[in-house]
């Protein structure tokens, strides 16, 4: 008969004592904030390592304290990074496993990173504060990743957005983190936010749903006119609850006139500088009421952020603070307290970042277009939901056409270094639209035309109609009237350009996509076998179809990418998974994918500038249509660019594959050297792609050019 150890029996029985007791002591009479202060250590070397202190994070003291609240269900923090929100849930964690037990269930974004808060944030909170953490029941199956289980009885859960895990059993105390990234509808059945509700209702007012995030999604009315002082801007996510809630906003009291004020981005002032550091550097914050001024650091006897702060107030909607900070007024009636806190009041961030931030990422939408860096800056650093630009303003045809310059038709203006064409495939014609590309980036319509007629006859020798997705031989009709086309010069020199590039759509009606793909091949073998490339070159239809070496090189097919989320272009090469000589790719084709969302959002853009640089350049001579064209899209908050009337919008679609073609490899506008750039992007007079047709071949019709000098150019024209 085994014997058991005395050593190991008493040490079980002191543990189940100790647990029994845990589990019937009453409740400790602290705030969450207190329980804070009292009980969680920090331990980041190199940063802090202590107890923590509200003092650093006073704007989190009233949202932590919420949460034991009977008269709310739900707390609603939306804030930008660095703040320390995340510290609330760990906050509450502590002070439920220490003070007051209750089960609790923290959602993230993942599952991915569920484990990682786990490890970084729980399981060192366990550590790092030993009064915590020597709650923990004893035994492995206590301490697992997802779950954790407590002396007094309360388990602690880490989850992630799914339907199973949003619904089931009943948890009294439930947090859902970086809320804005989370789906907007959990498997059909609703938000996380109402999802995770629903399980604390069996609890009523011992119940507790939290939510917190920077905000992640656009305005969806710029035009919206606040209903009350406080209420947030229309926008989904963190701010919709926020609307739902009593609306508190984190106030400071000047110390000049006294009045209360939120500190905003838009209350800080720097100068206007080509040195982005520069300015952000002397930003500072001015009083919207006497314009008293404060720096991010004490100065001059005066507070910083960090004074302020420790002095600051929320306030609800529909209430005041006064001068010896009373609070008047009657708030929002809800069960959800709210809060939103803007980046200029976050603790662990500088006003320099801030600024500097903004200006570099507004630098980069005025050069490119792309919002991507200015929607991030705003969300993130500021804290505010982003406004799209095309959302701005609403354009219509005749201002566009206003804007429009007398031109010589289907001339090559001044200052264009290179052409590039683009071509949209319809049922019964192919559309192309011919553009100059200029040094500053502005782009120059050259020449809109249709291919209508193909090379195909009928028995009464009439021409039939172009078919691409039921005739592979139209395709070959861009060579001569795209790929090799010239267009001359407005300088009356009689010299011509050659298109530098062309970029073609690849879908449309059922055998577009394969035809496109066989014209790819088509363009690089000729009519040689491909499967046998070193037969000899048979007929190319009698040179009807103008085909040439190289021509690859010059040409791409474009194809929507597929997720809002793709770069804005990147070449891949598409496998249907067929072998066969017939199939619609097979792996060599290369198709140019591009997230149209942002390219039209940079098309928007440039649509909008009047001065020199990264514009559109009309001609007089387009007719309405064009300018039309260029007005029938819309920007839907959730699709994207849609054209809801189905009107013609090839214009628009030929400028957006413009700005894609731009940006492939071997042009990449972007990247070019102005002062010395590619031979085919040069002046006129040392363009590889500038010939005059009376005494030299097309620039592709014979071996690259050495790049020519005046000398040479005057040489040749003596």
């Amino acid at each position: 008969m085994m014997m058991t150890s005395p050593t190991l029996f008493s040490t079980s029985l002191e543990h189940l004592i100790l647990d029994s007791a845990e589990a019937v002591r009453p409740a400790k009479r602290m705030s969450v904030s207190e329980a804070a202060e009292e009980y969680r250590h920090l331990n980041n070397p190199g940063s802090y390592v202590g107890p923590w202190k509200n003092d650093v994070t006073p704007y989190l003291v009233e949202p932590m304290d919420v949460l034991q609240s009977q008269k709310f269900t739900g707390m609603v923090f939306a804030g930008p990074a660095q703040t320390g929100k995340t510290d609330m849930v760990i906050n509450w964690a502590g002070y439920s496993a220490k003070c007051d037990p209750a089960d609790m269930m923290i959602v993230q974004t993942s599952q991915t990173t569920a484990r990682d808060f786990s490890i970084r944030r729980v399981d060192r909170l366990h550590r790092h504060s030993p009064d915590i953490g020597a709650m923990l029941a004893p035994g492995t199956q206590s301490d697992n990743t997802f779950d954790k289980q407590y002396r007094r009885g309360m388990m602690l859960s880490l989850s992630w957005p799914a339907i199973n895990e949003l619904s089931g059993k009943p948890i009294p105390r439930l947090w859902l983190t970086d809320y804005d990234r989370m789906p907007e509808n959990i498997d059909g059945e609703g938000s996380a936010f109402s999802l995770a509700r629903k399980r604390a209702t069996t609890f009523r007012s011992h119940g507790m749903c939290a939510a917190e995030s920077s905000p992640g999604f656009a305005v969806d009315n710029p035009k919206w006119v606040k209903s009350s002082p406080h209420e947030a801007p229309p926008t989904k996510g963190i701010l919709a609850l926020f609307n739902q809630g009593d609306r508190r906003l984190w106030m400071w009291q000047c110390i000049d006139c006294r009045n209360w004020f939120e500190p905003d981005y838009e209350l800080l002032q720097y100068p206007d500088t080509e040195d982005a550091m520069e300015a952000a550097e002397q930003a500072h914050l001015c009083c919207p009421h006497c314009e008293g001024v404060y720096h991010h650091d004490p100065q001059d006897g005066r507070p910083g952020k960090h004074e302020m702060n420790r002095n600051g107030r929320w306030v609800p909607d529909n209430c005041r603070i006064d001068r010896d900070g009373v609070i008047h007024g009657t708030p929002i009636r809800s069960t959800i307290a709210s809060f939103w806190l803007k980046g200029v009041a976050a603790a662990f961030s500088d006003w320099k970042t801030l600024v500097f931030n903004f200006i570099t990422a507004e630098r980069e939408y005025e050069a490119n277009g792309s919002e991507e860096s200015l929607k991030t800056t705003v969300n993130t650093d500021q804290g505010k939901p982003y406004t799209p630009k095309s959302l701005l303003n609403d354009r219509v045809p005749e201002v566009l056409k206003a804007r429009a310059k007398p031109l010589a038709q289907r001339c090559v203006p001044e200052g264009v270094r290179f052409l590039i064409a683009t071509i949209d495939v319809q049922k019964n014609r192919f559309v192309v639209q011919v553009h100059g590309v200029h040094a500053n980036k502005d782009i120059s319509i050259i020449d809109r035309f249709d291919i209508r007629k193909s090379q195909r006859y009928d028995s009464e020798g009439e021409r039939f109609w172009v078919n691409p997705g039921a005739h592979p031989e139209d395709w070959k009709l861009l060579t001569r009237e795209v790929i090799n086309k010239t267009y001359p010069l407005i300088d009356g020199s009689g010299r011509e350009m050659g298109i530098r590039f062309t970029a073609c759509d690849s879908g449309g009606k059922d055998g577009t996509t394969a035809n496109a793909y066989d014209f790819y091949r088509w363009l690089r073998w000729g009519d040689r076998d491909p499967d046998d490339p070193d037969t000899e070159l048979v007929d190319q239809d009698e040179g009807e179809y103008d085909w040439k070496p190289g021509m690859t090189g010059r040409f791409v097919l474009l194809k929507g990418a597929s997720t809002k989320t793709a770069p804005r272009v990147a070449i891949t090469y598409p496998d249907s998974q067929r072998k066969d000589r017939h199939a619609g790719a097979r792996g060599e084709v290369p198709v140019l994918m591009m997230n149209t969302n942002l390219l039209k959002d940079q098309l928007n853009h440039m649509l909008d500038r009047i001065e020199p640089g990264n514009g559109v350049l009309f001609p007089d001579w387009l007719d309405d249509n064009f300018f039309i064209e260029l007005t029938v899209e819309v920007k839907d908050p959730q699709k994207g660019w849609i054209n809801p009337k189905r009107f013609r919008n090839e214009s628009w679609d030929l400028l957006a594959y413009c700005i894609a073609a731009q940006l492939t490899p071997g042009i990449n506008v972007e990247h070019i050297n102005w002062q010395d750039p590619p031979a085919w992007a040069e002046e006129w007079d040392m363009n590889d792609l500038v010939f005059d047709p009376e005494i030299e071949d097309k620039p592709f019709d014979t071996d690259p050019k050495p790049r020519r000098s005046l000398k040479d150019l005057a040489s040749n024209l003596a």
